[in-house]
């Protein structure tokens, strides 16, 4: 009875990765206006932080000019997070599935690939919003980061011979 409950609720362990493609598209279908302005507070959030912890005493245009220095970089790293979280998400389920190794590798940076590269045409239909090459290959590093964290944590766990 224990074997096929857990058969019922296997397919369930792909809830997460779902979540997760749901909170990039809906990212994704923000105006670039929007999402400028969500990735500058972001960095004036970074930056005011590290104002504080630092003991700079920076002034208000001294934080938003640097916040405008780290705005890019910080949208960057969001989309590689974006996508080593999603890679995560899905390289745990296909792990229990059996999946392994060089396969893993294969099936889950497939299916994230096609899905930076179905969300960069999604934003091709957003006001104010493009497809981006770089964007597809900045996503592509982030779930190959997270297909390597599952690796590694995994084999860790269940050592060479599983």
């Amino acid at each position: 009875m224990k074997k096929f409950i857990i058969y019922l609720l296997k397919p369930f362990s792909f809830l997460p990765a779902l979540l997760v493609m749901y909170m990039i598209f809906s990212f994704s279908s923000q105006t670039g206006v929007d999402s400028g302005n969500l990735s500058y507070k972001v960095s004036y959030g970074i930056v005011s932080v590290a104002d504080r912890i630092l003991e700079k005493n920076l002034s208000e245009t001294d934080k938003e000019y640097y916040a405008g220095q780290i705005e890019l970089p910080v949208r960057k790293l969001a989309h590689m997070t974006e996508y080593c979280i999603l890679a995560i998400c899905i390289s745990f389920p296909l792990y229990v599935y059996g999946l392994r190794g060089f396969w893993l590798f294969i099936f889950a940076g497939l299916f994230c690939v096609a899905f930076a590269c179905t969300d960069e045409f999604h934003q091709s239909f957003v006001a104010g919003r493009g497809p981006s090459k770089t964007d597809v290959a900045i996503d592509s590093m982030g779930a190959l980061f997270g297909i390597i964290l599952v690796q590694l944590f995994c084999h860790g766990f269940t050592g060479p011979s599983h």
